[in-house]
């Protein structure tokens, strides 16, 4: 695959639909995210400049049914596999 048909990384992305930050054009290519020198892969939103990610927290469930995120901080990388 060409790399000049992926669209650059934001620095602010969130997987959920409904959000300001979700990208649907970033999603048609698998993206990695690395936090902390580790591949996460149950990431569902990052910010590079912020230094955190946003992940689920156990089987927890909002009042939304979606689930509770936990906030971590730390050195986030992002690219593409």
């Amino acid at each position: 695959m060409n790399d000049t048909t992926r669209p650059d990384l934001p620095d602010h992305l969130s997987i959920d639909p409904r959000s300001k930050f979700h990208v649907p054009a970033v999603f048609e290519h698998e993206v990695g995210i690395k936090f902390n020198e580790k591949e996460r892969t149950d990431v569902e939103e990052y910010c590079i400049s912020e230094g955190w990610i946003k992940v689920p927290h156990g089987k927890a469930l909002d009042r939304r049914g979606n689930p509770m995120l936990l906030k971590l901080k730390g050195k986030v990388e992002v690219f593409y596999k």
